[in-house]
C-alpha cells in the first residue's frame, strides 16, 4: 500500500511556494480540509512527456490533447532592453515526472514564473492544468505546489511553523495545515529536526524544507526550480531519489527544471530541452536515448586503416569523435566488421549498438547527433 494524497478533494487550495523575487503569490478563499495522506493503490502508468505531434512547430491554433497539464503555444518574453527570454515556445507536458533542461538563462525560470501566473508573457498563451496563466494565475497558484530556486526560507521560525503557514496562506484550516505540515515534513525526512529553527539547517535541509511547503497543500502538479541547487553529490542523489519517489507514490505531475542532464535523466519520464527560448526538443525519455540502427566501432589504433577496408568492402561508414559509424543492415555487418577487424590485426576496444545520448542535442552543430542518424538512415536505405 502506498501513500497517495487523499481522494475526494472538493476543491482545496495548495501553497505556491515561497514567493520569489517576480512577484507576491496571494492565494485566497477558505476550503475544506481535505484531511491526511492516506493509503491508495500504485500509480497508473505515466503518459509520454509530450503527446505524438506537440513537439516544435505545432501550429498556434492547435487542439492540445486532454491529457497535457501544462500547454504552451508560441510563447515569447522580451524584457525591457530587449532581451529575449522565451521565443515563440511551443510545447505541452503530459503527466509524470518532466525534466525541464536547459544551460543557465535559457528560460527555464521565465518559463516557470509565466506558468504560475506571475510574470504576463509578451505574446503567445500558456495553460497549466486547463487554466490560462494571464486570467487565472489565482487559481493556478492553489492548484500548483511550487519550489523556488533560490534560498528565500526564514530563518528565524521553525520547519513546522513555516510550512503549517504555507497550508494557511493556501486556505487550508489551521488543523488541517498543522497535520499536512507534519506529513510533508516527515515524508521529505525532517520528522526529528522539524521544531529548529530553518537558519540551523544545512542547505540539504533547506532544499527539504522548501519541497514540504510544495507538498503540503496537496497540490495536482509540482514545479521544481533547480531542486539540486548547492548540494552536494550525495545531497543531490538524495533529493533526486525523494523527487522520484513523489511522482511514483503520489503520482503528481512533476516538472523539474535543471541545468544538470546527467541527473535529471535519471528520473524523467520524459524530457523538453530549451536553448536562448526556444525548443530544441521534446521527447520520452526512451526516444531520446533510443538505440539506433547503428554500430560503434573503437580500436585503439588503426582507426583510418579500419576505415579504408570497411569501405573496401562495401559498407558505409561514418567517422564519429575518435570512432566509427556503421549502419546494421543485419547480422552480416558484424560478420563484415569482424573480419576486417581480423584481417588489419587491429586491437578492438568497443563494438556495441550505439544510444543517443541527451546531451548530444545542446551542442553547438549536433554533428555528433547528425551522424548517428545519417548512418541510421543508410541502414534503411540498404
Amino acid at each position: 500500500m502506498r501513500p497517495t494524497p487523499p481522494a475526494g478533494r472538493g476543491g482545496p487550495a495548495v501553497p505556491a511556494g515561497p514567493v520569489p523575487p517576480s512577484g507576491p503569490v496571494n492565494p485566497a478563499g477558505s476550503v475544506p480540509s481535505a484531511g491526511p495522506y492516506t493509503p491508495a493503490g500504485p500509480r497508473t502508468p505515466a503518459s509520454p512527456a509530450v503527446p505524438a505531434g506537440f513537439g516544435p512547430g505545432t501550429p498556434a491554433g492547435a487542439a492540445w490533447p486532454a491529457s497535457a497539464v501544462i500547454q504552451a503555444t508560441a510563447l515569447t518574453k522580451v524584457y525591457p532592453g530587449d532581451v529575449t527570454a522565451l521565443a515563440g515556445l511551443t510545447v505541452a507536458f503530459a503527466p509524470g515526472v518532466t525534466g525541464l533542461i536547459g544551460a543557465n538563462g535559457a528560460g527555464k525560470s521565465t518559463l516557470i514564473k509565466i506558468l504560475l501566473g506571475l510574470l504576463e508573457p509578451t505574446q503567445g498563451m500558456a495553460k497549466v492544468l486547463g487554466y490560462d496563466c494571464v486570467k487565472d494565475g489565482m487559481k493556478i497558484r492553489q492548484l500548483v505546489g511550487y519550489m523556488p530556486e533560490h534560498d528565500c526560507l526564514p530563518a528565524d521560525i521553525s520547519a513546522t511553523e513555516f510550512v503549517t503557514h504555507m497550508g494557511r496562506m493556501s486556505g487550508l484550516p489551521a488543523t488541517a495545515a498543522r497535520e499536512r505540515a507534519a506529513e510533508a515534513l516527515r515524508h521529505v525526512g525532517l520528522h526529528e529536526e522539524r521544531y529548529r529553527q530553518i537558519g540551523t539547517y544545512s542547505t540539504g535541509m533547506k532544499q527539504r524544507v522548501k519541497l514540504a511547503q510544495a507538498l503540503a497543500g496537496d497540490p495536482r502538479l509540482l514545479l521544481l526550480d533547480e531542486p539540486t541547487n548547492g548540494l552536494d553529490p550525495a545531497g543531490r542523489n538524495a533529493m533526486l531519489e525523494l523527487i522520484g519517489r513523489i511522482g511514483e507514490e503520489f503520482g503528481i505531475p512533476i516538472v523539474v527544471a535543471s541545468h544538470l542532464l546527467g541527473e535529471i535523466e535519471r528520473i524523467c519520464d520524459g524530457l523538453v530541452a530549451i536553448e536562448a527560448g526556444r525548443l530544441l526538443r521534446a521527447d520520452t525519455m526512451d526516444n531520446f536515448t533510443r538505440a539506433s540502427q547503428t554500430l560503434l566501432i573503437e580500436v585503439e589504433d588503426g582507426v583510418a586503416a579500419l576505415h579504408r577496408e570497411l569501405v573496401r568492402r562495401g559498407v558505409r561508414v561514418q567517422p564519429f569523435q575518435r570512432a566509427l559509424l556503421v549502419p546494421i543492415a543485419g547480422m552480416s555487418t558484424y560478420d563484415v566488421v569482424r573480419d576486417s577487424v581480423a584481417a588489419l590485426g587491429v586491437p578492438l576496444s568497443r563494438l556495441e549498438q550505439r544510444r543517443h545520448q541527451v546531451e548530444e542535442i545542446f551542442r553547438d552543430d549536433q554533428q555528433d547527433y547528425q551522424a548517428s542518424d545519417q548512418a541510421t538512415e543508410a541502414a534503411d536505405a540498404y
